[in-house]
């Protein structure tokens, strides 16, 4: 497994940050210089739906974001990210369109997922009941072949994102295929994306099934270690479910921290703050936002039910169902799969409490990864497409926009606390969490004779970094 740089890794849009990738290149190397060391690249290929998630194809570059040079020219100052969508393909790419062109004599008609073969026929309720869904709609996309067979394709997610069944060699050789080629590009992490939605085993809820779900990792693995290049398996569930990515020697998520932060500054108590820390693998990648939303049931069992619960209510204002009708049974906590808005507007766009969050994420363990509203401190955007609600935290950012956000006290502050994160070696240490009362954290990172200590009362957000050697201290 390739080591990441324990440095801050930015997420964005090939587009949101200056419009396309030149663009982005351009503003992280003069106004956002030295604040990040790694990008992962939402999808920047053609795609016909999710905002790239339904990709077409993985050999070209979106014209409308640039060209692989683009991309080559990022790659040669930061290491770089992008995603596989292992689970699914795009309705429009051209082995779906084949398949439906030619049926069975198509070479991929055994790439997609036969929802009757699996289920033997229509699934009975109580299989359908145990099934892991984020939503009642069907799970199947109905199709014609030429010669009038009607067929039913597993459809996890939107109609354009057809399953593939990752146990037919000719699935299994499509990303085989492109993962040589992206890495011939420059990516050295591909994130698969929707991994634990490849397990579809009869008499299962088809969710991160074992021991199928180490099957295409291993074998991934295996190519891209030749490759120079790793993984990291997108997986939202427990944390102890996630766990096991990490002991099996991969980098995953921490997905548990975002929920638990809001939680610890909501109540000035870090008491399921500092029981998490305690047990977090380090080969994981820390975030607080990401495209997505902030996931509720990711911190079950570090945050009990009724303090979601709370969770929830104090933010409810500032999410984005707050701003256009929803069925009120989304906002009891067993349906809240995540929640959507920025994490600056969701902490009430407070200075202190914000710049908190992030201290406590830079000093948790694993390599800290910031969404580019997030690096900006964005509020919600309420302009949103309605159409998704993820779109309240997706502003695009024009190059104005950057410098004007870029100068703000907030951001500027953040920004130097991402150069610091980057450059201190205290940070290639291990965590240590001191014992103090429920309000108060004091957490220290230490390698060789460098050390970084956050001292926070979690009460008034009130905070200081100081950090030094065996001959200096300095305070943030």
């Amino acid at each position: 497994m390739k080591k990441l740089r324990n440095q801050v890794m930015l997420i964005t849009y090939p587009d949101s940050l200056g419009g396309n990738l030149a663009a982005l290149k351009s503003t992280l190397n003069d106004t956002l210089q030295g604040a990040v060391g790694s990008i992962h690249i939402l999808p920047f290929f053609p795609s016909s739906g999710d905002r790239g998630f339904a990709p077409t194809t993985y050999d070209r570059v979106e014209p409308a974001f640039g060209t692989w040079a683009d991309v080559e020219a990022l790659a040669g100052d930061y290491m770089l990210m992008c995603d596989m969508m292992v689970n699914h393909i795009s309705r429009r790419s051209e082995e779906f369109q084949d398949y439906l062109r030619h049926g069975e004599e198509s070479p991929y008609a055994e790439m997609f997922f036969d929802y009757d073969v699996f289920f033997g026929g229509e699934p009975s309720q109580e299989e359908l009941a145990r099934l892991y869904r984020r939503s009642d709609k069907p799970l199947y996309q109905e199709i014609t072949l030429p010669d009038g067979t009607r067929k039913r394709l597993w459809c996890s997610f939107s109609a354009e994102q057809i399953d593939l069944d990752t146990n037919s060699p000719v699935a299994r050789d499509y990303i085989m295929r492109n993962l040589k080629g992206l890495g011939r590009h420059g990516i050295s992490v591909v994130r698969m994306d929707a991994y634990g939605y490849i397990t579809k085993v009869r008499g299962t809820n088809c969710f991160f099934v074992e021991p199928q779900i180490w099957g295409l990792i291993e074998e991934m693995e295996s190519l891209l270690q030749k490759q120079d290049m790793t993984l990291l398996p997108e997986v939202h569930d427990r944390y102890d479910v996630v766990r096991k990515i990490s002991d099996h020697g991969y980098y995953t998520y921490d997905f548990v921290l975002p929920l638990t932060v809001l939680h610890t500054l909501f109540t000035g108590s870090g008491k399921a703050l500092k029981r998490w820390l305690a047990i977090a693998p380090d080969n994981q990648l820390s975030v607080l936002d990401t495209h997505d939303g902030i996931g509720v049931y990711d911190a079950d069992g570090i945050v009990s039910e009724e303090e979601a619960e709370a969770v929830i209510r104090r933010a409810e204002p500032h999410l984005s169902y707050h701003y256009k009708p929803m069925d009120m049974s989304k906002r009891k906590y067993r349906k809240s799969y995540q929640l959507y808005g920025t994490y600056y507007s969701i902490l009430g766009e407070r200075d202190d409490a914000y710049l908190l969050a992030r201290a406590i994420q830079f000093f948790a363990p694993g390599i800290p990864q910031v969404y580019y509203v997030g690096m900006l401190a964005g509020k919600n955007d309420l302009d949103f497409d309605p159409a998704d609600h993820r779109n309240i935290n997706r502003h695009n950012y024009s190059r104005a926009e950057i410098e004007a956000e870029a100068q703000r006290p907030v951001v500027r502050r953040l920004l130097d606390m991402m150069r610091l994160r980057n450059t201190c070696p205290a940070f290639d240490g291990p965590l240590e969490v001191a014992e103090t009362e429920d309000s108060v954290l004091d957490l220290r990172r230490r390698h060789g004779d460098a050390w970084a200590r956050l001292e926070a009362d979690l009460r008034t957000c009130d905070f200081t970094i100081t950090y030094g050697n065996a001959n200096e201290t300095h305070t943030f």
